[in-house]
């Protein structure tokens, strides 16, 4: 499949939800639009511990954006045409917070969630390629990261049980 172009800074611009769903710009990178999406979580989200103290917190500031990425993926699929264009990148934003609320703090578990999040991101096991083939809309949009997200955390619980540091 082609990749498709990405749109304008105009588009970005357009609608508050276009700014979300593209992970406010990030996902207009030229290459890799999810990999960069998925840096500018993890850039970001020391920032966003500092202001949302304490796991409950933040735990309740991810459904939140969980539940706006639903509407904003939508609401930016819908105008280009292709429910899961790949300037859309809140959908690796989320769960990668996610995962990086799991994560120990160190740099190294940190590069190596990235590195296997990304990796089940492009995979889809299942039920991600479900979600990612048969439910063409935002929620299907964010589920399907969300379940990488998910084999992400399960794989670094298994590696920091099994490594004797």
């Amino acid at each position: 499949m082609a990749r498709l172009p990405a749109p304008s800074l105009k588009f970005l611009f357009h609608h508050p939800a276009h700014l979300v769903a593209c992970g406010f710009g990030s996902g207009l990178s030229p290459w890799a639009p999810g990999t960069v999406g998925t840096a500018f979580a993890w850039l970001s989200y020391p920032y966003l511990r500092m202001y949302l103290q304490g796991d409950l917190g933040f735990a309740i500031f991810l459904l939140l954006t969980f539940a706006l990425g639903v509407s904003a993926c939508q609401v930016a699929g819908r105008a280009l045409g292709v429910i899961d264009h790949g300037a859309i990148v809140w959908d690796e934003i989320v769960p990668f917070w996610m995962v990086l609320l799991f994560t120990p703090p160190e740099l190294l578990w940190q590069l190596a969630a990235f590195l296997w999040f990304r990796f089940y991101d492009i995979l889809k096991p299942q039920p991600a390629r479900f979600f990612d083939t048969q439910v063409k809309n935002g929620f299907g949009v964010m589920m399907d990261d969300l379940v990488a997200a998910g084999y992400t955390v399960l794989t670094i619980a298994v590696f920091k049980a099994f490594l004797p540091f």
